[in-house]
């Protein structure tokens, strides 16, 4: 499903797929346990960002010899790695199985904290690199997309390295409209690839029904 059509405008992808809606609803259970929280994130964001991936990722083409005979094949071009960009913490687990997907990857990590009476991110943790190589591929992945502030953040630090909209790909658990819109406003030409849209964030900036804190649930702190 795509909320656009045009090309310079945001497309949001929430991929029909019964594993997808399978465990998004075991993230959404309050009585999943912490490590089966954890790896539900996981397959979660293999299967998104293997839809991401699609018809994305820079191949090269040659023969090989097969056991029985000469065959033209199609691999991933490893001298261009897609940039994984991973929102701390709860990214961590949500992205886990990037590099078992994408056959060739560079991971780097940003870091937020959230003021809980203002809802504004102030970053702790940046290991971007001052400018990525023209035309890299970059695929975000933040799990949860409530009120926008921490994924606006990290978009402007990605544009700040030189990185265009229609070469950012962002991955989540679950989004709401707030989050949406800011990227919508602020950052046409963007897609998004999550689990599930959930209708409202609450005054806490808590995604409703959303499943809790993902970064809590999936390391238990």
């Amino acid at each position: 499903m795509a909320t656009a059509i045009s090309s310079d405008r945001m497309l949001v992808f929430v991929p029909p797929h019964p594993l997808i809606k399978h465990w998004v609803s075991v993230l959404r259970n309050e009585e999943t346990p912490c490590a089966v929280f954890k790896n539900a994130m996981a397959e979660l964001g293999r299967l998104l960002i293997y839809e991401a991936s699609r018809d994305w990722l820079p191949t090269i083409s040659g023969e090989i010899q097969s056991p029985m005979a000469v065959a033209s094949v199609e691999f991933i071009d490893p001298r261009e790695p897609v940039m994984v960009v991973s929102i701390l913490r709860a990214g961590l687990a949500l992205v886990e199985h990037a590099s078992a997907i994408l056959p060739a990857t560079k991971t780097y990590h940003l870091g937020f904290q959230r003021d809980e009476s203002t809802l504004l991110p102030s970053l702790y943790f940046n290991n971007l690199p001052n400018k990525f190589p023209e035309g890299s591929r970059v695929l975000i992945v933040d799990p949860m997309l409530a009120t926008g502030g921490t994924i606006v953040a990290a978009m402007d630090l990605l544009k700040d390295c030189g990185v265009e909209n229609k070469q950012i790909k962002i991955i989540s658990a679950v989004a709401a409209p707030p989050a949406l819109q800011k990227l919508s406003q602020q950052f046409p030409g963007v897609h998004v690839y999550t689990g599930i849209i959930d209708p409202d964030v609450n005054e806490n900036g808590y995604i409703i029904p959303g499943l809790g804190d993902a970064g809590d649930r999936c390391f238990g702190t």
